[in-house]
């Protein structure tokens, strides 16, 4: 991937204006929607100080979608950076290598068949993420692991695991309520509850996968490099890929199928903070995908009221354009080095 240095000084004000950029977004994701709150009453209803109809509303629908749309935005931008460095694909994300894919059929047979067992959804998404990314990295060592093997792989897998999606809820078909939205991706009558688990699961995988930033820059310099020094390149590549598994899987459980967050947020990040450092990145990836998936969740409210559309559809809008241009940008390098 190619090198981008940043100034030092652009560097230092990067974090916080993406951390107020998100806790912005998530007051307008408060104060906006079919029915418009004044930002005192939203402050009240917090504060448990409300009453009435704004009180419900805040506490009880858009806490909640808030909550996830920050949530989502950031592990699946997290998965994503750690996904690119660790294939060395900038074309790589959850969604494009069948993670996403993955997660969702686990969680489609978790509630299939066992309906009353919420807390182990995450669980299962995990499984199946972790499987799907496996699967492609797999397909892709045997075949040469070219940066366009992996993409076409993880589509295949994807089609794959849709497919089993779509056979599952032909059998269960009250498995996934809102399966609309769960294909493309969406965050409305979310609940507290829903989203608390996959929390416990993304905040350890975080912090876990912020740890090993240092040996990911190491791995970033090569196998060799990395063997040079004592560091075990393929155990910690799995383990990487097991925290990115993890990340985007809770995401899944509760959002859905959304896509192109981990592809937009980390390729945003890097322009703006540089890659010299996988802390920093990961940092700056994360808050910029919770801003990414709030704002866009506050347009597929605001625009077409008081019809919503969900949140993946706006991604998929944003993100669908912003793949092709990847593409044409690859294939534009590859010329250039062949001449």
């Amino acid at each position: 991937m190619k090198d981008l240095r940043i100034s030092s000084t652009r560097i230092k004000y990067v974090l916080p204006a993406l951390a107020a950029l998100a806790v912005l977004s998530a007051l307008l994701s408060l104060c906006l929607g079919a029915a418009a709150l004044p930002p005192g009453e939203v402050l009240a209803a917090l504060l448990g100080r409300g009453g009435g109809t704004a009180a419900q509303i805040v506490l009880y629908a858009r806490l909640p979608r808030t909550c996830g749309c920050l949530l989502a935005g950031a592990a699946l931008a997290a998965a994503g950076t750690v996904i690119q460095g660790v294939l060395e694909n900038p074309l790589a994300a959850p969604n494009v290598i069948g993670v996403n894919a993955g997660a969702g059929l686990c969680t489609a047979v978790c509630a299939a068949l066992w309906p009353a067992r919420a807390a182990a959804v995450p669980l299962a998404a995990f499984l199946g993420a972790l499987g799907g990314v496996l699967l492609v990295l797999g397909i892709g060592y045997r075949t040469g692991a070219s940066r366009m093997t992996l993409v076409l792989a993880g589509v295949a897998v994807s089609g794959m695991f849709g497919a089993g999606i779509d056979a599952v809820l032909s059998f269960f078909p009250d498995a996934l309520n809102g399966y609309a939205d769960f294909r493309v991706g969406g965050v409305a009558n979310l609940s507290m509850s829903r989203v608390a688990p996959a929390f416990w699961v993304i905040l350890p995988a975080f912090l876990l996968a912020l740890s090993l930033a240092g040996e990911m820059d190491v791995l970033l310099l090569g196998d060799e490099t990395a063997r040079s020094l004592g560091l075990p390149a393929r155990r910690l590549r799995l383990v990487l890929l097991a925290l990115a598994a993890a990340l985007a899987g809770a995401a899944v459980s509760f959002a859905g199928l959304l896509g192109f967050v981990g592809l937009i947020a980390p390729h945003m990040a890097r322009r703006l903070a540089g890659e010299d450092s996988s802390a920093r990145l990961l940092l700056t990836s994360a808050l910029g995908g919770a801003a990414l998936v709030t704002l866009c969740d506050i347009l597929a409210r605001t625009l077409f009221a008081p019809y919503e559309l969900p949140v993946g559809v706006v991604l998929s809008l944003l993100g669908g354009p912003f793949f092709l241009w990847l593409l044409l940008r690859q294939r534009r390098g590859r010329r250039r080095k062949r001449a």
